[in-house]
C-alpha cells in the first residue's frame, strides 16, 4: 500500500544525492561562464528542478546530463547578459569568491578563475566561453564537449583553439600566488601613505583602476588608466580611506585580496592583477550585493 510513496521517496534522495555530490562541479562551470554567484546559484536551482522532473531511469550518465543542462542554462544567461553589462552603473567586475575551502572550485584545474582572468572570458562569446571551461578547466573530452554543444568533435576542438590562442595573446604573464601577495602588500603600504614614487615602481605602465560600485555613492564611474591618474588618485583617496580602516586578509578566486571594512555598511574588497612588469588593474569592489555574495561563499 505505502510501497509507491515509498518508491519516490527514495528515487528522490537518491537524486539529491547525485545533485550534491556534483554540485561543486556545476557551480563552478555556471560561476566561470557568467562571472556571478548569484546568476550561477539561480542556474544551479533551475537545474535541480529540472533534474527533479527529468525520467533519470532514462538517464545512463547524471554527471554528463547535469553538465549538459547547466552548460546550455549558462550559455543562455551569457547571450541575454551582455545587455545587462551595457547597463549596468560603473566599471563591472565579477562577483568574487573565496576559494580558501576548495582552491580550483570544483574543477580538475583551476583554470579560468581569476577575477582578472573571468573578464577575458567576457570578450569570447558564451559557445567559445562554454567550450574553453569545459576543456580547460574540467577536462571535458572533445566528444562530450560537442554533444553539450550540439557540434561535431572536430568543431569542438577548433573552438577550444580559437579561444585558448585569443585568452594567451590578451593575457598578462601569470605570477604565482606569494609573489602576487607580496606585490598586493607592497601597494597597500604604499597606498596608505599616499607614497607616489614606490607606487610608481610597482605600477605596469598600462594599469588601470576600477571600482566596481554598481551605482553606489562614493564609487568611480569610469576606470582611471595610466600610471600618473592612478598614483594621483592614490594620494589624493588616501587620507579618506585608510585612516581608521581595519584590513582582514582573504583569498579572493584563488588569489589574496583585503576586505577594508570601516563600519558595517562601508566595506571595500580590494585586490590586484599582476604579472612581472608590475600591478596591470587595481579592482576596488564596493557593490554591496556582490560583497555579499563573497561573503555567503566564504560561509559555504
Amino acid at each position: 500500500m505505502h510501497a509507491k510513496p515509498l518508491e519516490q521517496a527514495n528515487a528522490l534522495e537518491q537524486a539529491a544525492s547525485a545533485f550534491v555530490e556534483l554540485r561543486p562541479r556545476l557551480f563552478g562551470i555556471a560561476y566561470r561562464m557568467l562571472g556571478s554567484v548569484m546568476e550561477a546559484e539561480d542556474i544551479l536551482q533551475e537545474v535541480w528542478l529540472r533534474w527533479q522532473n527529468t525520467d533519470r531511469s532514462t538517464v545512463e550518465n547524471p554527471s554528463a546530463f547535469l553538465a549538459l543542462v547547466t552548460t546550455r542554462l549558462a550559455i543562455n544567461v551569457a547571450q541575454s547578459a551582455r545587455s545587462r553589462r551595457e547597463a549596468y552603473v560603473g566599471p563591472w567586475l565579477p562577483e568574487p569568491v573565496d576559494t580558501s575551502m576548495d582552491p580550483t572550485l570544483g574543477a580538475e584545474r583551476g583554470e579560468a578563475l581569476e577575477l582578472a582572468f573571468l573578464l577575458l572570458l567576457e570578450r569570447l562569446t558564451p559557445t567559445e566561453r562554454a567550450a574553453y571551461v569545459l576543456r580547460e578547466a574540467f577536462v571535458y573530452p572533445y566528444q562530450q564537449i560537442a554533444d553539450i554543444l550540439q557540434l561535431s568533435p572536430v568543431n569542438a576542438r577548433q573552438l577550444v583553439s580559437r579561444a585558448r590562442k585569443r585568452l594567451t595573446a590578451e593575457r598578462h604573464e601569470p605570477i604565482d600566488k606569494i609573489e602576487h601577495r607580496r606585490l598586493l602588500s607592497a601597494f597597500i603600504d604604499a597606498a596608505q601613505t599616499g607614497n607616489i614614487a614606490t607606487l610608481e615602481d610597482l605600477l605596469a605602465t598600462d594599469v588601470v583602476s576600477s571600482s566596481d560600485g554598481g551605482g553606489v555613492r562614493g564609487a568611480a564611474r569610469f576606470p582611471l588608466l595610466g600610471i600618473e591618474r592612478v598614483t594621483k588618485f592614490l594620494a589624493a583617496y588616501a587620507p579618506r580611506f585608510w585612516p581608521g580602516a581595519t584590513m582582514r586578509w582573504v583569498e579572493v578566486n584563488g588569489r589574496a585580496g583585503v576586505l577594508v571594512p570601516r563600519n558595517r555598511t562601508d566595506v571595500t574588497l580590494l585586490t590586484i592583477e599582476a604579472s612581472p612588469q608590475g600591478i596591470h588593474h587595481v579592482m576596488w569592489i564596493v557593490n554591496p550585493a556582490k560583497l555579499g555574495a563573497f561573503a555567503r561563499s566564504r560561509g559555504r
